[in-house]
């Protein structure tokens, strides 16, 4: 799909290209709902999120499907990756834990963070670098698990990065799974 039919898709769905258009939250909170902080949430990750993301367009899980199924825009999962365990004897073998994601998306673990250092700062702008070809308008899609704050820092950090496309999936995984949509192993980008 060309860029210009993928942001057409994007458009179609009443996702702004233009971040002066309103943007109103398309998901529905079954409690009430935090308020959205001003800087990145630093702690507590599994917790209720805000419904809204100043800049960006909330998805549910019809939306995002809808998207992902036009092949409209790049899905990038942030889900942290478990790190190895300490006290592991020398020798012993560990295996990440298995990760199943959306068809076709990125997964950029530990981007989510609320500080990130300089190695995965730029491992992430790199990632959303290869993910929209260079393209700053390039719609993209940005999602973790329900209730996880990982994938709202990571949104909010792409639209201070300069993406004006920027979309948010809140309910991630667990809403995509509960919808009865594919899932795949995935592979963090290198």
């Amino acid at each position: 799909m060309t860029p210009a039919r993928a942001r057409a898709a994007f458009a179609a769905l009443g996702l702004a290209v233009s971040l002066s258009l309103p943007l109103a939250p398309a998901v529905a909170v079954a409690e009430e709902a935090p308020p959205e902080p001003s800087g990145y949430r630093l702690e507590d990750y599994r917790a209720p999120t805000p419904a809204t993301l100043a800049g960006a367009k909330v998805l549910d899980t019809d939306a995002a499907a809808e998207i992902w199924r036009a092949g409209g825009a790049a899905f990038i999962d942030v889900l942290p990756r478990p790190p190895r365990p300490t006290g592991l004897p020398v020798g012993t073998v560990w295996r990440d834990p298995p990760h199943a994601s959306i068809p076709g998306a990125v997964w950029l673990p530990n981007v989510g963070f609320g500080a990130l250092n300089p190695d995965t700062e730029a491992y992430f702008r790199a990632g959303l670098e290869a993910a929209s070809r260079g393209d700053v308008n390039a719609p993209l899609v940005i999602f973790c698990q329900r209730q996880c704050w990982m994938s709202w820092n990571a949104a909010k950090r792409a639209l201070e990065n300069g993406y004006r496309n920027v979309a948010w999936f809140p309910e991630g995984t667990d809403g995509w799974s509960q919808a009865d949509l594919p899932l795949t192993p995935a592979t963090p980008r290198p």
